[in-house]
């Protein structure tokens, strides 16, 4: 199961993904408000947690997460403060029930991955690309409006069309027809 415990926190953050199952895993904390109170409603342990990327929107709450519940985070480069363990570019990640591979998704951030399991038809997609063909911004520090476009086209290579959810880090999920969002943020990246 998949809940995001940032809905309707009304502060500058991101989504945050409780993924429980086989794994419980944490998809980023978020920043600017209490995660651990949600989470501890919902379940006594955490397995991991596993970030997109590094900005502070991601991983505000990331030391008080860490020392609550005792637990590791895992993020493409182990050199940013807080990440214990690294995720390389295709390497399966186990979130939840499912096996997700990890695509290296630079344009964003230069740490930024998504995540991608064929089985559970889901995707979490960080700031690369949100519901409506908006995508990750490139005016911030690491950011590069060509490098984002071939990782956009990276993931619409690797998913399936009968893609059926898209966790994104901002925003509403998308269940509707989430290839055609990815599809129409790789054509709006182009254009703006």
């Amino acid at each position: 199961m998949i809940a995001n415990l940032a809905q309707g926190v009304q502060a500058f953050t991101s989504n945050v993904y409780l993924v429980t199952g086989d794994r419980t895993v944490l998809i980023d904390t978020g920043a600017n408000f209490d995660v651990v109170e949600p989470i501890r409603e919902r379940v006594d342990e955490l397995d991991a947690v596993v970030l997109t990327h590094t900005h502070r929107d991601h991983v505000g709450n990331l030391e008080a997460v860490k020392a609550a519940f005792d637990v590791d985070a895992w993020g493409y480069d182990t050199s940013v403060d807080g990440v214990d363990h690294a995720i390389a570019d295709e390497e399966t990640v186990q979130l939840g029930d499912h096996e997700y591979i990890a695509l290296h998704t630079p344009g964003h951030k230069n740490d930024h991955l998504c995540f991608y399991s064929v089985d559970a038809g889901v995707l979490f997609a960080g700031d690369l690309v949100f519901q409506n063909g908006s995508f990750g911004r490139t005016d911030l520090e690491e950011g590069d409006r060509p490098t984002l476009i071939e990782s956009i086209d990276r993931v619409l290579d690797v998913i399936d069309e009968d893609l059926t959810e898209m966790h994104t880090g901002h925003g509403p999920s998308v269940s509707n027809q989430p290839y055609g969002h990815v599809e129409l943020s790789s054509q709006m990246a182009r254009q703006a």
